[in-house]
């Protein structure tokens, strides 16, 4: 069993307090604290840290502080634990810019196509606010106008992000290594583990179909990938 490591240690229990406050607090923590869009009036800069503590649900925790366990234990007691911060917090960040820029523009692009039927900017706000709409207008499609809808108001939250760059510089660190698909019977390398993660987590995001189940942020996931792969690269390069 690995040894629980200084930062590792700290970081869960971070965020077990922080889900045993929000799940007990009457105060909604999660329109403070979860990553809104920018132009949401609950956005605030300093979400893309603290959206990284907060958490939907038991198994929401669970699973990433396993993964933080498992995986950024190994690495702190290579590198160091003020190394290991610096990156975790990096893909954590990196991972919220990038799935804001993707909601960006798919957020400019349904924009666009309700200025192009003939919207006012005060119909469009109509919308954001109460998610009603005119139905004789043509050109609407409910599943556009829901996905507008949704991407305002909807935050992201937890982990997960630089969970994925953990585990993206655990399978370059350690690419033998075997690890466990829950729905799979036998061990496969981290080599081969990590990329069929980060595909599936790619197909989810571009088909909205999500075979783990629904509000999961993937292009969160992907983003916390990319900003650890790029990382190591750089670590490599430096090496």
């Amino acid at each position: 069993m690995n040894r629980m490591t200084p930062a590792v240690t700290v970081l869960i229990a971070i965020n077990v307090v922080m889900f045993g406050l929000n799940s007990l607090s009457t105060v909604e923590l999660n329109q403070w604290l979860a990553l809104y869009y920018p132009s949401n009036p609950s956005y605030g800069i300093w979400q893309y840290v603290t959206s990284m503590f907060m958490h939907g649900g038991v198994m929401h925790i669970l699973f990433n502080m396993l993964g933080l366990w498992m995986f950024g234990t190994a690495l702190e007691s290579i590198w160091g634990t003020r190394k290991f911060l610096f990156f975790y917090f990096a893909a954590g960040i990196g991972a919220g810019i990038i799935y804001t820029l993707v909601n960006y523009f798919q957020f400019t692009a349904d924009f666009d196509q309700l200025r192009a039927i003939g919207m006012g900017a005060l119909e469009i706000q109509q919308i954001l606010d109460t998610g009603s709409y005119n139905a004789n207008i043509s050109g609407l499609s409910s599943e556009m106008l829901l996905e507008f809808y949704m991407t305002y108001h909807t935050p992201v939250l937890g982990a997960s992000g630089a969970i994925y760059g953990v585990l993206v510089a655990f399978a370059i660190t350690y690419p033998n290594s075997k690890l466990m698909l829950l729905f799979l019977p036998f061990p496969i390398a981290a080599k081969y583990f990590v990329p069929a993660i980060l595909m599936i987590d790619l197909f989810s995001g571009v088909t909205g179909f999500s075979i783990f189940g629904a509000g999961i942020a993937h292009f969160a996931h992907l983003g916390g990938a990319l900003i650890g792969f790029l990382l190591m690269m750089l670590r490599r390069n430096k090496a």
